[in-house]
């Protein structure tokens, strides 16, 4: 029998280097989308990872985005390092496993289309989807938000639709929309894997890896899955002409320590 997984991954700054966003901005030639984010952040007005698609819908310096402007900032997006060799790395990772690789990010769907052409297929990706104006080319509507909560919907929809139990789901994010998804695999059993340092979601992740190298992401699948050792998984980079040059395996405690001004309690004689 194959055991089937399915491993689903954010987008911006996931598997890219950029931020949509600030792709977008600089296509449009507007400057502060940090400022923007930061000021619905402030007042808690959407969920956090669907800035993006507010501001596209409702911000006066965000109304002239069209579909087109969405397809070239997909383009323009830096993927981290071989995407396209970890995708293909899935279809074959090992006999007796089937791994279902799967997008599920905030961003616009175009983008997300555009920067994955080739890569991944159009239906292995769950973006924000709008609707656009026939006649203005503008958006008008908001159909679908992958944000948040919304993440878990497209998530448990993708899962449901391939079979696969809930304790074989695998996610990877960066950043705190990822929180809730996490929370949510964590809950049944899956693995979650975080690309960021951010103590906010290293504290909730059951792995942490950091690279610039999207395979660095199978190294937790290949020891929590697959049960791999270190030699095997180095054999594993070797075949597909990679070698893993430094490995550092640590778990820290960041601690700050200050002068009390509480009485010091006698020591016990």
């Amino acid at each position: 029998m194959v055991k089937q997984y399915l491993l689903a991954s954010d987008f911006d700054q996931t598997l890219s280097f950029n931020d949509s966003g600030v792709v977008l901005s600089e296509l449009i030639g507007f400057h502060g989308f940090h400022d923007k984010v930061k000021g619905l952040s402030d007042i808690h007005l959407v969920q956090q990872g669907a800035e993006l698609s507010y501001l596209i819908l409702h911000d006066p310096d965000f109304r002239r985005v069209r579909r087109e402007h969405l397809i070239e900032t997909g383009k323009r997006i830096r993927l981290k390092h071989d995407v396209d060799l970890f995708a293909r790395s899935l279809e074959t990772l090992s006999e007796g496993y089937k791994f279902s690789f799967y997008v599920i990010s905030a961003s616009p769907q175009e983008i997300i289309q555009s920067a994955l052409e080739g890569i991944v297929p159009s239906d292995h990706i769950a973006g924000t989807r709008f609707r656009f104006n026939e006649a203005t080319g503008e958006v008008q509507s908001i159909v679908r938000a992958t944000a948040g909560w919304g993440k878990i919907t497209a998530l448990e929809e993708v899962r449901a639709s391939l079979g696969i139990s809930t304790d074989s789901v695998i996610y990877m994010g960066d950043g705190s929309s990822d929180l809730p998804v996490m929370m949510h695999v964590n809950q049944h059993d899956g693995l979650t894997i975080a690309v960021s340092e951010a103590q906010f979601i290293t504290r909730v992740a059951r792995r942490t890896v950091l690279s610039d190298n999207t395979m660095s992401v199978l190294v937790p699948v290949l020891e929590e899955v697959l049960r791999w050792d270190s030699a095997q998984i180095r054999r594993f980079f070797a075949a597909r002409g990679l070698t893993l040059r430094e490995w550092d395996k640590m778990r820290t405690d960041m601690l700050t320590i200050e002068e009390s001004n509480l009485p010091v309690p006698a020591q016990p004689q």
